[in-house]
């Protein structure tokens, strides 16, 4: 009896070869018949798309958006089942979208707060946000959980469910290119920043009091006198987060133009913790301030010196509630809001090898004390 000749493998490819203006977010495909694939680059110079194996190893697709304006180059290799081996070549390449959009963010790669949200802007509105969400990755060299929250169409926050662990490395990827961020609006560049959270430094000023609390390394530290808005110039209550420094600071408003050593900003409406020399004898009894914190010289010089964007400021006591948007302000949501904000509706999940979405029924309950680990529920309400 004649011994049965093994077939041989047969790829297709798709997109076809030659195949031009190619949507990024198509998908590359690489099917085997009369064999198995065993090994599929899809290149765009240095650039390689990634894939996955299916349907018993006989079917490849590619995972993610193309990238746009690239020419590929697709090389797949089948093996039969009588070991007979082929290998195709094809190629093919995306389109030139004629609207783009463009990420930035205000971040650098030094320290930063406990607090401090990841903040990403666009340069055109957002209509298909959940794709951008999940276009971005985090790698966290500790276990954290959190969320991203829209701010409107043209800014995105990523903030943890509770503040973030001390000297948490933090990388985001944001692999935006091919993505669809509206209709026929595309990504063109992808966004990757590290940055380090350092030393906890929490504040808790108390507009009732008079008093600052500081909480350094998760445990309370100092306790300053201190003097906040007086009344109708109340400083506003909220859990905010430092944005900027400056010694001096020139701070003008009706009847004053001053230039104020040792500032800390929290609020775009000018609200600081500052050196205020000229209150010492009210700081500690009562508030006469237009509306920043009072304290003095060395504590504020002390605050100053130690202070790195992104360190938590709560305040409490005040008759005038907070403001959304004046400041980062981003801390001033619960939980549920949070992910109510989010075009997925999922937590984020991420550690030393990347992030995952998931829902937030799957997460346990955390146990973490205010103000050391999260800001108390509706800290920006007036009282």
């Amino acid at each position: 009896m004649a011994k049965k000749e093994a077939l041989v493998p047969k790829l297709t490819i798709l997109p076809a070869d030659g195949t031009a203006k190619v949507r990024p977010g198509a998908e590359v495909t690489v099917r085997a018949a009369n064999g198995t694939v065993q090994t599929v680059h899809v290149l765009a110079g240095k650039h390689k798309v990634a894939g996955q194996l299916t349907d018993n190893g006989t079917l490849w697709r590619s995972v993610g958006p193309l990238s746009t304006s690239r020419t590929f180059t697709v090389t797949a290799t089948a093996t039969g089942s009588g070991g007979k081996t082929v290998t195709q070549t094809s190629s093919f390449s995306t389109l030139r979208p004629k609207k783009t959009f463009q990420a930035s963010t205000i971040l650098g790669t030094g320290y930063y707060g406990v607090g401090e949200p990841i903040i990403l802007n666009f340069s055109r509105p957002i209509k298909r946000k959940a794709a951008v969400e999940k276009a971005i990755e985090l790698r966290t060299s500790k276990h954290i959980t959190g969320a991203w929250y829209w701010d409107g169409d043209t800014t995105l926050y990523f903030r943890p469910r509770t503040y973030w662990p001390q000297h948490t490395k933090v990388t985001f990827i944001a692999r935006l290119n091919g993505v669809e961020g509206a209709k026929g609006v595309y990504g063109t560049h992808n966004l990757k920043q590290s940055f380090t959270i350092g030393n906890s430094l929490i504040v808790v000023a108390s507009t009732r009091t008079h008093h600052m609390k500081v909480y350094y390394k998760r445990h309370l530290w100092r306790t300053w006198p201190i003097s906040t808005g007086r009344p109708g110039d109340d400083t506003p209550n909220g859990t905010y987060v430092t944005m900027d420094k400056g010694n001096p600071v020139e701070m003008k408003g009706p009847g004053y133009d001053l230039m104020v050593p040792w500032s800390v900003r929290f609020t775009w409406s000018g609200d600081y913790i500052h050196d205020a020399y000229w209150s010492v004898g009210e700081q500690g009894f009562t508030n006469v301030s237009h509306g920043c914190v009072n304290t003095s010289p060395a504590h504020a010089a002390e605050y100053y010196r130690m202070e790195v964007p992104g360190d938590p400021v709560t305040v409490t006591g005040s008759p005038k509630g907070g403001t959304w948007g004046d400041g980062y302000t981003v801390w001033f949501l619960t939980w549920k809001k949070l992910l109510a904000g989010s075009a997925t509706h999922l937590a984020v999940k991420a550690g030393p090898k990347g992030s995952t979405l998931v829902s937030p029924d799957t997460l346990h309950a955390v146990h973490v004390k205010a103000p050391v680990g999260r800001p108390s529920h509706h800290n920006f309400w007036a009282r």
